[in-house]
């Protein structure tokens, strides 16, 4: 008997569940390790309709999440933080807590005439045919109101072209994405050697990540134990990430 069920969910559902914390991140996923270039290629993909992967939820109650929160009924991430956090910062233009616990901006631009996305730079900041920052675009004005003024600053373009791409644009909100549900009667060990299978084949897990996924799993001092290593292990290197790690995890700096 399959222990999953599947379905597709638009890009702004999931990413509206995870701001509700309908669906929330739990304490065995890394931190975010992409580049900005692989958030503009899956803007790109998303835009072009090609397939993203799924994403892999459980409910579970009682699981532990990132900041030290108990799960009640939450569907829970297990696959697919990389991703939901990549939409998140193009998107919703929220930052990202990367390896050494730091915030940072991923901003994506995008340019209606050649349909190119790309990172944001300030030659591109200074030019009047790109979009600076798809999330402005996204949160912003009306599309016809971003259109009336797109003519206005770019009066040589073909309109009916950049009409088409703005529309595409506004629709990767509405992409659908896979979505494969976890049995919430799957115990945490399980759980966690789904996501060390499944990541085999997605940005690889180092014998580092694979020991801090499987420490994470037995209880409190299991968490606290990885959380303990890996939080030395920046310190080590980078002092200042103290006030970091307090902002995002109160429960382990009290």
């Amino acid at each position: 008997m399959a222990k999953y069920e599947v379905k597709q969910t638009a890009v702004s559902q999931v990413l509206a569940d995870v701001r509700s914390d309908k669906i929330a991140i739990p304490e065995l996923q890394r931190p975010f390790v992409w580049k900005s270039w692989q958030v503009r290629d899956l803007m790109d993909s998303l835009y072009n309709g090609y397939p993203v992967g799924y994403l892999i939820t459980w409910q579970s109650v009682g699981a532990k999440l990132k900041g030290g929160d108990v799960a009640t009924h939450q569907q829970i991430l297990i696959d697919g933080q990389q991703r939901v956090t990549a939409l998140r910062a193009a998107i919703a233009g929220q930052s990202v807590v990367g390896k050494r616990y730091q915030k940072k901006r991923i901003v994506i631009a995008f340019n209606p005439i050649t349909e190119e996305f790309a990172t944001s730079t300030p030659a591109i900041r200074k030019s009047k045919q790109w979009i600076h920052d798809v999330s402005e675009f996204y949160s912003g004005t009306s599309q016809l109101t971003f259109l009336r003024n797109y003519f206005k600053n770019n009066p040589e373009s073909d309109e009916e072209k950049v009409e088409a791409s703005v529309t595409r644009l506004a629709a990767v909100e509405h992409a659908q994405v896979g979505v494969i549900s976890l049995a919430d009667d799957l115990d945490v060990e399980t759980v966690a050697e789904i996501f060390v299978r499944i990541n085999a084949k997605g940005v690889p897990l180092s014998s580092a990540d694979f020991v801090m996924s499987k420490i994470a799993t037995y209880g409190d001092e299991g968490r606290n134990l990885r959380k303990l290593i890996d939080y030395f292990c920046h310190l080590a290197v980078a002092g200042h990430a103290f006030e970091d790690i307090r902002e995002n995890d109160d429960e382990f700096s009290a």
